[in-house]
């Protein structure tokens, strides 16, 4: 699976999991740049990762993201 691929796929998640249609994701998205995506939310993104691409995610791992760029990274590391 290619970076753009996971991008996409993961475009598609935050869509759904912050109801909001609009949001386009760049490598440097933090949560600061969405309004929605609060603590709470982020648990339900990464619960939605999960699923979507068969991986899990370790609070270690979880807590060192610091931008979706980390995200797609980390999920291309583990689905490679």
């Amino acid at each position: 699976m290619t970076l753009q691929e996971i991008t996409q796929q993961m475009t598609e998640i935050f869509r759904d999991v912050l109801d909001d249609p609009a949001i386009v994701l760049a490598r440097a998205t933090t949560a600061a740049d969405i309004e929605d995506w609060d603590s709470l939310a982020q648990i339900s993104l990464l619960v939605a990762i999960e699923r979507e691409f068969k991986i899990q995610i370790t609070l270690a791992e979880s807590k060192s993201l610091a931008n979706v760029g980390e995200m797609i990274d980390l999920v291309a590391g583990k689905t490679g």
